[in-house]
């Protein structure tokens, strides 16, 4: 399996989700392939926002080595799954797509595992202080175990 997160600018939101879904992975043994990256290029080669570090490690989780990128059309033929943050997001892979002949991904909306169908984003904490990057981490914790899960049930 092959999973990539994507948000804005690939420094708060996709970083955390990236971590957490690598640290679940790696704890369950799973042979899977976890990335991140974002729809702008604002960022590239940064690494992730301070504050996403920061409450990554209260958790034990360490998110130092990633670094941040944009998206390509590749990634579209690469990953089994791209997961949005938000809606805006999931409109740019989306019309990414379409510039790429049979893309292998399927992508949707994150939350959309703790709550199907309902398309929630996951608010982006960029411009508030570290409780708005607990809130994300927490929802994104909710929807990695979900992730898990279901795509476990699913190789059985």
């Amino acid at each position: 399996m092959r999973i990539l997160m994507v948000c804005l600018g690939n420094i708060c939101r996709s970083p955390l989700a990236e971590g957490i879904l690598k640290d679940k992975v790696k704890k369950a043994g799973l042979a899977w392939e976890v990335d991140s990256a974002g729809i702008g290029d604002w960022h590239t080669g940064e690494l992730p926002d301070k504050r996403s570090i920061s409450t990554a490690r209260q958790y034990g989780i360490d998110i130092t080595d990633q670094r941040a990128r944009q998206i390509r059309k590749e990634d579209l033929l690469h990953f089994d799954l791209i997961l949005a943050m938000d809606d805006s997001n999931l409109r740019q892979i989306q019309l990414l797509a379409k510039q790429v002949q049979n893309p292998k991904s399927q992508v949707e909306m994150i939350l959309n595992y703790l709550t199907p169908g309902k398309n929630q984003s996951v608010p982006d904490p960029y411009y508030g202080g570290l409780d708005g990057f607990e809130k994300v981490f927490q929802m994104l914790d909710e929807a990695t175990d979900k992730i898990v899960e279901r795509v476990m049930s699913y190789e059985v």
